[in-house]
């Protein structure tokens, strides 16, 4: 249904925008949601913390005049409950028939959607290049980019096209012309924000070796091949190749201060090698990515920072609050990064988690191939990213 096909509560129901809910999350409160979706998307996707409790009852079995006790029992009564559901309007009508019924709640504004257009921007103060960089964080999707700014001049690395006018905004404020607009790859997990920033006058940046996937877009945008280097004031971002998790991946040395590894190497796991090739590619992709780890990441200085382009629950934030960590910490506590090729590739093929949603037709987006409108390419994106290796089997003890 759609939410302006849904009753109107009889009684006034409170909101709760998204930010207010995620500070609550983030300050420890105790929270209980009462999420309203279809169960496979719940299942797929919800709001999750150490102080959550989730419940999921679909929105349908509110919709008879008399709601059975069976549905109501799962419902505490003893405290606020917030409603949601994809958009808020099926929300409004759960909560308004529950506070009709006496119940403490309210319902969040705009729905997982709301949720899914958070997006905060976070200093790297262990980060001591020229200049100054913020980490870019989704919660609901664990994307995270980077803004590297230094004499009026800023560079943005694996932006995200739902984020565009953001990033613009956030230099203005900042005072500094956004120069360049990086991809690590050609993404499947979230549609890139480089096309859409270069046509308002930043100079996009794709790697030189993901072209060949089939990139319709490559003569309009800069090409990055391993060792260019661009320079944002008095800092200096090179371009190391380090493919495995496609053919193209690239990651970005900021400053030698930072490695943007993309979706190589995350603070909680490496990459899944199977989203380029399939099942049947992938144990020579991550053969790729073991030499990769091997030879251009490890061996930078110990501590020489690793930002991913992703990170999952059960990634843990440094001190500044980002999800960052030196690479002599992940060798410490990732078993995988010291483990012989033949071992690392089997690990990382055993227990692989389920594919993005709608991955192939992300890519295809990405690559051009594909075109979406705005409201498109937002809804192809949300839910989990998956664009890891499965993190239980990776993590030390």
């Amino acid at each position: 249904m759609n939410a302006e096909d849904f009753p109107t509560p009889d009684v006034d129901v409170e909101s709760i925008d998204p930010e207010t809910l995620k500070a609550r999350i983030d300050d420890g409160e105790d929270v209980t949601l009462l999420d309203a979706r279809m169960s496979a998307d719940y299942e797929e996707w919800r709001i999750d913390g150490e102080t959550v409790t989730s419940i999921n009852v679909p929105y349908f079995q509110f919709l008879e005049d008399e709601i059975d006790d069976a549905v109501l029992e799962q419902i505490p009564d003893d405290r606020e409950v917030t409603v949601l559901c994809a958009k808020g309007g099926a929300s409004e009508f759960v909560a308004g028939s529950l506070a009709e019924r006496g119940y403490d709640v309210h319902h969040l504004e705009d729905g997982m959607n709301g949720w899914a257009s958070i997006y905060e921007a976070v200093e790297v103060t262990d980060y001591d290049g020229a200049g100054t960089l913020l980490q870019y964080q989704r919660p609901s999707s664990g994307c995270l980019g980077y803004l590297l700014y230094d004499d009026g001049e800023a560079a943005i690395v694996d932006p995200l096209r739902a984020f565009t006018d953001r990033y613009l905004s956030d230099a203005a404020d900042l005072g500094v012309d956004l120069e360049y607009a990086l991809d690590t790859h050609v993404h499947a997990d979230h549609i890139s924000g480089v096309r859409d920033l270069d046509e308002e006058g930043v100079e996009g940046v794709i790697p030189a070796a993901a072209v060949d996937r089939g990139v319709t877009y490559a003569d309009e945008l800069t090409t990055a091949e391993d060792g260019d280097t661009f320079q944002v004031g008095n800092a200096t971002i090179e371009v190391v190749y380090t493919p495995g998790h496609t053919t193209g991946m690239t990651s970005y040395l900021v400053d030698d201060s930072l490695l943007a590894t993309g979706d190589g190497l995350f603070v909680e796991s490496v990459a899944r090698p199977d989203l380029e090739e399939g099942d049947e590619g992938a144990p020579d992709a991550a053969r790729m990515l073991y030499e990769s780890l091997q030879e251009r990441v490890l061996a930078l200085p110990d501590d020489t920072l690793v930002g991913g382009a992703h990170y999952s629950d059960a990634a843990e934030p440094a001190e500044d609050g980002t999800y960052t960590a030196p690479i002599g910490g992940l060798v410490d506590e990732m078993d995988a990064l010291t483990m012989q090729a033949g071992d690392f590739v089997d690990l990382i093929l055993s227990d692989m988690p389920p594919r993005p949603s709608n991955y192939e037709e992300i890519i295809a987006t990405n690559l051009g191939q594909n075109a979406v409108d705005d409201d498109e390419a937002f809804t192809l994106e949300l839910g989990p990213n998956n664009c890891a290796a499965s993190q239980e089997s990776l993590a030390g003890d």
